[in-house]
């Protein structure tokens, strides 16, 4: 039983030190948004789509990326070798995680211009029309 556990332990150590992320496909990120000054709304909305899929997306790669570098079990005998290349995986690991998150806050901010610009458009539109219909208004209580 004993040897058993030797067996199992030394192939789990083993299936540590093979490469990593060789199934984990990371998402591109959209490669354009509208143009929030002249979009109208259902395209802003379908801009919002795409966003929050490759939100998705990237949250799925980095799920697969964390199952494919699993931590060494706790209490295992590791010898320095193997300390060294967990170590190196967790450290690519977390640099695939910082790059994901990374690349999610860039598609963020980009999309957020386009929004800024969206409601200043529609903020200038409604404003025109507003003060157009003041003026009609203001017309017709003077006459």
């Amino acid at each position: 039983m004993i040897r058993f556990h030797r067996v199992a332990a030394s192939l789990l150590l083993l299936g540590l030190t093979a490469p990593v992320y060789a199934g984990c496909i990371a998402p591109k990120a959209p490669s354009s948004f509208p143009n929030g000054a002249t979009a109208t709304l259902a395209e802003m909305i379908e801009g919002q789509k795409s966003v929050k899929q490759f939100q998705a997306d990237m949250a799925t790669y980095r799920k697969c990326v964390d199952e494919e570098s699993p931590p060494a079990p706790a209490g295992a005998a590791l010898t320095e070798e193997q300390k060294k290349a967990q170590d190196a995986r967790e450290k690519e690991r977390l640099q695939k995680h910082n790059d994901t998150v990374a690349q999610e806050q860039a598609v963020a901010d980009e999309f957020n211009q386009q929004i800024h610009a969206y409601k200043e458009a529609q903020a200038d539109r409604k404003s025109t029309r507003v003060n157009s219909s003041h003026i009609t208004i203001s017309y017709a209580v003077f006459c």
